[in-house]
């Protein structure tokens, strides 16, 4: 753990990525953890990492937000809509939204990234790059110089942006996926494994797969289990 920690935050979730969040925080930030959250229904144990984990809905009884931050901790599920859930309702409450970035990030000139955000080892993002609100960046990837990632997106690893690319809200890239320079890809679309973009995609909700990347049957929303009220 780091010296000199100059924050306590609470984790809202307790997955997987919830756990390792734990790990990055405590190991490589000037935050502490102290305690996890989940919504009641899914609370399963009282207890991680020896930590309490207490319910969402009471979350500011037990660590008020004048006193503590927050991460939510989820991942692309539902399109990313449950995190962008639980992150707005964590605003409302009250709660500052932590970003972590790894140590081995490299950071260009002028490079905006908002909050609630997490950039694992090893990517390379490169002069006037924008990241907005609630993006998951996982390790070893490549965001092209003034590039725009917009709200609540989510990259697996291995990604390749160029320069001057816009990707909308909501969007899931997988791993190894690659788009040419200045191309637009509109939200709630997927970038499958291994996907070549060349050219912009302009209508939401897409799944895009292969060499030259072409548009699949299915939709985004279908794949993600988004209910027609989430879209």
């Amino acid at each position: 753990m780091m010296e000199g920690k100059k924050g306590k935050i609470v984790i809202i979730g307790v997955g997987e990525f919830g756990e390792i969040a734990y790990e990055y925080f405590n190991d490589f930030s000037s935050y502490e953890v102290i305690a996890f959250s989940v919504e009641k229904a899914f609370i399963s144990k009282l207890e991680l990492f020896g930590l309490p984990v207490v319910p969402f809905e009471e979350i500011e009884n037990f660590y008020p937000p004048d006193k503590y931050k927050a991460f939510v901790a989820v991942t692309a599920t539902q399109l990313n809509r449950v995190r962008e859930r639980l992150y707005k309702q964590a605003k409302k409450k009250g709660y500052q939204l932590v970003t972590f970035i790894h140590p081995t990030v490299f950071l260009g000139r002028d490079v905006n990234i908002g909050e609630n955000c997490f950039i694992f080892e090893y990517n390379n993002i490169q002069r006037k790059v924008n990241i907005g609100d609630n993006v998951v960046i996982w390790a070893k990837n490549h965001i092209g110089h003034r590039s725009i990632i917009k709200d609540n997106c989510y990259l697996a690893s291995g990604v390749i942006i160029s320069g001057y690319c816009e990707i909308g809200e909501n969007c899931f890239l997988g791993v190894n996926s690659s788009l040419n320079d200045k191309i637009k890809i509109a939200k709630d679309t997927i970038i499958g494994n291994g996907a070549i973009v060349i050219k912009n995609i302009e209508e939401p909700g897409g799944v895009y797969v292969g060499n030259p990347a072409r548009r699949l049957t299915k939709s985004s929303y279908e794949v993600f289990d988004v209910k027609e009220e989430e879209i």
